[in-house]
């Protein structure tokens, strides 16, 4: 586990499905807020901060309208309490 307030990379990412379910989280309120149609294709990178709760720094590939792009999104998630908030969500480059 992370000391509180560093910020550590998550490990085997291509095989978590916790990450996964983040960015998919993070894309279905994205798409909400946005009335966007993005769709979740993977997960590139992960960090992690331990903060009243974990926040998660992700890195991932979704497809808009046909095109792969590559985005940014923050996932506050508290366990205890079953929340999860996206704090931050943004286009950084096409893929």
């Amino acid at each position: 586990m992370a000391r509180m307030g560093g910020i550590k990379e998550v490990k085997e990412i291509g095989n978590s499905e916790e990450m996964d379910s983040l960015a998919r989280f993070a894309i279905e309120k994205y798409n909400k807020k946005e009335n966007a149609l993005l769709e979740f294709e993977k997960v590139v990178n992960a960090k992690e901060q331990v903060v009243a709760g974990n926040l998660y720094y992700i890195t991932l590939e979704a497809t808009d309208g046909g095109k792969k792009k590559v985005y940014e999104t923050k996932v506050w998630v508290k366990p205890w309490i079953h929340f999860k908030e996206v704090q931050e969500f943004k286009l950084v480059r096409d893929a």
